[in-house]
């Protein structure tokens, strides 16, 4: 088997729950050797559940370390010495006080890369950060929902992994420049530049972002999802192409250019709604998408698996949506999460 691009590089992991976690397990999937660093009791995800440990951790090695001792600390320094990078995920006074920066460990390994991810920064103290908090904080719950409603969530943890992606690609940035280094990843600026041009509308043009029916983009028109006869479609119409295709294909008139359909938006959604109407989200998907249009049935989770067997992979006794990177060539092992310090660290608690 072709060996992954990431292989010979060593990542330690200190950390808890999702970011961190999954952000070294993309690493791994790609060949990395991680070692999950974890306290005598476990990561945390341990005592949500199995599934929810495996599908953040697998590919890892454990070691079982109480960084608060000196046994602990001096162990953490002999890893530090052999390896890459180091990511870490708690709060920032946990991240000082356990000796996980730059500055502290810069004596075992000058080339160390230390990845911080943290809500607010190492120096902004310990505010709660949590997933739930730094949408609401940012503005992505605000814009999430219909107008007449209340705010809302997307139903998964997308602050989360967009700190986790993130996180990898800083710590990767920082070994390619062959220098060590603090890396600082937080939730809260992760969040804020995936709001791009939503907040470039309003710093350079005044425009205050507004929730719209059916969650509407805020430039192209149509793109949102529409109801129809049995379920409901999303499209995505950025180009004037696009809509001359979806426009005969459901017997729609005018509208045009982009400029037009922007202009007239309630009299654009009213005309495609009502043709929608005449048949399936299925049967407009099977139409649709033959003609380049960008449409999609609203699925479920388990329907969308159902749909794309090839990403589902077998880790151990864990069935688990495999990496999202395909690289020619190379074909990722997936091996089951780890058991506490089964790869070394403390002895089993009495």
């Amino acid at each position: 088997m072709t060996a992954g691009p990431l292989a010979g590089i060593r990542v330690l992991e200190v950390g808890h729950i999702l970011a961190g976690p999954f952000a070294t397990m993309m690493l791994a999937d790609l060949g990395a050797e991680v070692t999950k660093i974890e306290p005598p009791g476990g990561d945390l995800s341990r005592q949500v559940s199995d599934a929810y440990f495996a599908s953040l951790n697998r590919n890892k090695r454990s070691v079982r370390l109480d960084l608060t001792s000196e046994a602990g600390q001096a162990r953490l320094g002999e890893f530090v010495t052999g390896s890459h990078a180091l990511l870490v995920n708690l709060k920032p006074s946990a991240i000082r006080r356990l000796g996980l920066t730059y500055d502290a460990l810069r004596r075992w390994n000058e080339r160390i890369v230390c990845v911080a991810v943290t809500g607010y920064g190492l120096d902004a103290g310990d505010d709660p950060a949590f997933d739930y908090v730094i949408q609401a904080a940012t503005g992505v719950a605000a814009l999430t929902g219909d107008p007449g409603g209340p705010p809302t969530l997307p139903g998964y943890s997308s602050a989360d992994n967009s700190a986790a992606l993130t996180a990898a690609l800083g710590l990767l940035a920082q070994i390619v420049s062959g220098r060590g280094g603090q890396v600082e990843v937080t939730l809260r600026d992760v969040m804020l530049s995936q709001l791009n041009y939503r907040a470039s509308a309003y710093l350079n043009e005044g425009t205050e972002p507004r929730r719209l029916p059916f969650g509407a983009h805020s430039y192209y028109v149509p793109a949102q999802l529409f109801p129809t006869a049995d379920g409901h479609l999303a499209l995505f119409v950025t180009h004037d192409g696009f809509w001359k295709s979806l426009a005969a294909e459901a017997g729609i008139d005018g509208f045009a250019t982009m400029a037009e359909r922007a202009a007239r938006r309630e009299e654009v959604i009213a005309a495609v709604t009502r043709a929608l109407a005449a048949r399936t989200a299925r049967e407009w998907e099977s139409r649709l998408r033959p003609l380049g249009v960008p449409a999609a049935a609203v699925r479920t989770l388990p329907e969308a698996l159902e749909a794309t067997p090839g990403m589902i992979v077998t880790a151990g006794d864990f069935r688990l949506v495999g990496s999202s990177v395909r690289i020619a060539g190379y074909e990722p092992e997936y091996r089951p999460p780890p058991r506490l310090g089964e790869h070394g660290g403390a002895p089993d608690p009495e």
